[in-house]
C-alpha cells in the first residue's frame, strides 16, 4: 500500500487485502477517543517488536501532520532523536478540528499499517525460503545416503544387477560425489609425489651426515676427553708425592700424571710389532722397546711409553684417549711409574713434534735414566707424533744401573704407533685383507 494515499499496488493483491482488513481493524479499534489511543500507543510501546516498528514509523506520521509547522523535519535516525516533538496524539486531538484530526488519524494509520504489512511479509518470506532450503538439504542428505546404500549392496551382491536413480537429483549428487573423490584423490597424489622427490634427497644428507660422523667423530670428543678423566678411572683424586721420598707401591705396573688425573696400567717387555702393541693399548699403555730405546724403569737409558690420544667414541677401548691431555704438559710437571714394587718419579724437560717415521728422535745418548711418553697430535689424527720427555728424580738417578741392551740387529719397526684406525682405514684394512 501507498503511505499517504492508502492505495494497492497491482502486483502483490493479496498483501493489500490483508493490509486492508488489517486497516480496518485498526481504525475501528483505536479511533473512538483518547484513552483508546493512549491504550494503543502503550500496546505498541509494551511490545519490542512494535516499538521497533513505532520507532521507524516516526519520521513517516511527522512528515504527515507537517502542515501545522514550518519547522523541517530530520531526514536521518539520529537527527530525528534530537529534534523537539512539535505535537503528540493527545494535543493533536485537541488543538486540531475533528475533520482535520481524522484525516490526519487516518493517514498516520494508513502509513503504519502499510510497514506492519512489509515488514511482516518479509519476515515470513524468509522463514518460508529458509524452511524450503532445510528441506531441500534435508532430501540432498536422504538421496546420499540411499546413494550410498545401494552401492553399499551393489558391492556386496554384485549379482543383483546395476541400480538405476530414481530421480535426476540422485544422480547429480552421486556425481559431485565421485568428483568429491577425485579432487582428493588427485590432491593426495600432488602430495605423494613432492613427498618422494624429497625422500632420496633427505636419505643422501643423512647417509653423507652418518659417514662424516663416523669418520670424524674423534676430532669432536678428543678435545673435550682432554679435560675429563681420560682413562675412566676410579680414582679422580690423584695428587703429586714428594720425590724425594721412595715409597714402597703394590706389585701392579702403573703409570700417574696427577695433572691430567691419569692413572694406567702399564705394560713392559712386550714386542714392538704393531699387532702386539696395539692389544696392549687396548688395556692401557705400552712400552715401545727400540735398539737404543729400551731401557726399563731405574736403568740409564731411554724408557718409551705409548698410548692413544684419540678414538671412535664407539669404540670399545676405554683407553682410547688417554694421552689426549699429553700436550698441556710442560717443564716440571711430575710423572710416576710404578715398576717393582717401586715408584720411580720424573720431571719433564721436553716437548717435540716430529714425524711418525721418525724413531730416530728416541735414540740418543744419556747417562740418566730417562722417559719418553709418545702419542698422537693433532687431536683427533695420527699426522705426528707428540714426544714428552722427563728424566727420574727418584729414586736418586746416581744409584741407576745400566740399559740391558737388546740385538742391535733385531727388526726394528721404522712407524711409531699410531691411534686406532679410523672408519675408512678399517674398510680399506678389510678390503686389502690386513689386520
Amino acid at each position: 500500500m501507498e503511505p499517504t494515499s492508502g492505495g494497492t499496488n497491482p502486483t502483490s493483491r493479496q498483501r493489500d487485502a490483508a493490509a486492508e482488513i488489517a486497516r480496518k481493524k485498526v481504525l475501528a479499534a483505536y479511533s473512538s477517543d483518547a484513552n483508546t489511543i493512549g491504550t494503543f500507543s502503550r500496546s505498541i510501546l509494551s511490545d519490542p517488536y512494535k516499538k521497533r516498528a513505532y520507532r521507524n514509523l516516526g519520521y513517516t506520521a511527522r512528515r504527515l501532520s507537517a502542515p501545522t509547522t514550518n519547522t523541517p523535519i530530520p531526514r536521518t535516525p539520529t537527527a530525528y532523536k534530537q529534534a523537539p516533538i512539535q505535537t503528540n496524539i493527545a494535543q493533536q486531538k485537541v488543538q486540531n478540528s475533528p475533520s482535520d484530526q481524522g484525516v490526519n488519524w487516518q493517514k498516520y494509520h494508513s502509513a503504519w499499517q502499510y510497514y506492519y504489512q512489509k515488514y511482516y511479509s518479509e519476515y515470513y518470506a524468509k522463514a518460508a525460503n529458509q524452511m524450503i532450503e532445510n528441506e531441500r538439504l534435508k532430501n540432498n542428505v536422504n538421496n546420499l545416503k540411499n546413494a550410498r546404500k545401494e552401492h553399499d549392496e551393489k558391492i556386496i551382491n554384485p549379482d543383483a544387477g546395476p541400480t538405476n536413480p530414481t530421480d535426476e537429483e540422485e544422480r547429480s549428487i552421486i556425481e559431485d560425489l565421485k568428483q568429491t573423490v577425485r579432487k582428493h584423490a588427485k590432491k593426495d597424489a600432488r602430495k605423494s609425489r613432492i613427498h618422494r622427490k624429497f625422500i632420496p634427497i633427505i636419505a643422501g644428507v643423512v647417509a653423507v651426515l652418518l659417514i662424516l660422523f663416523l669418520q670424524y667423530n674423534r676430532m669432536i670428543f678428543a678435545p673435550i676427553m682432554a679435560y675429563v678423566s681420560p682413562g675412566n678411572t676410579s680414582d679422580t683424586g690423584i695428587t703429586e708425592v714428594d720425590p724425594t721420598i721412595t715409597k714402597a707401591v703394590g706389585p701392579d705396573n702403573r703409570l700417574m700424571i696427577p695433572k691430567l688425573n691419569v692413572d694406567v696400567p702399564v705394560h713392559f717387555g712386550i714386542s714392538n710389532d704393531t699387532d702386539t702393541v696395539n692389544a696392549a693399548m687396548e688395556e692401557g699403555v705400552a712400552q715401545f722397546s727400540i735398539p737404543g730405546a729400551s731401557a726399563m724403569p731405574g736403568q740409564i737409558g731411554n724408557l718409551v711409553i705409548t698410548g692413544h690420544s684419540a678414538g671412535d667414541i664407539y669404540s670399545n677401548n676405554q683407553y682410547k684417549f688417554i694421552f689426549s691431555g699429553l700436550e698441556r704438559l710442560v717443564n716440571g710437571d711430575l710423572i710416576y711409574i710404578d715398576y717393582g714394587g717401586t715408584r720411580y718419579t720424573y720431571t719433564v724437560t721436553k716437548q717435540e713434534v716430529v714425524e711418525p717415521d721418525n724413531v730416530g728422535a728416541l735414540v740418543y745418548s744419556t747417562d740418566k735414566p730417562m722417559l719418553t711418553l709418545i702419542t698422537c697430535t693433532p687431536l683427533g689424527t695420527s699426522r705426528y707424533r707428540l714426544l714428552v720427555t722427563a728424566e727420574q728424580i727418584s729414586p736418586a738417578p746416581s744409584g741407576a744401573t745400566q740399559e740391558v741392551h737388546t740385538d742391535d740387529n733385531a727388526e726394528q719397526d721404522n712407524t711409531m704407533p699410531q691411534n686406532e684406525p679410523t672408519f675408512f682405514e678399517r674398510i680399506w684394512n678389510w678390503l686389502t685383507g690386513q689386520n
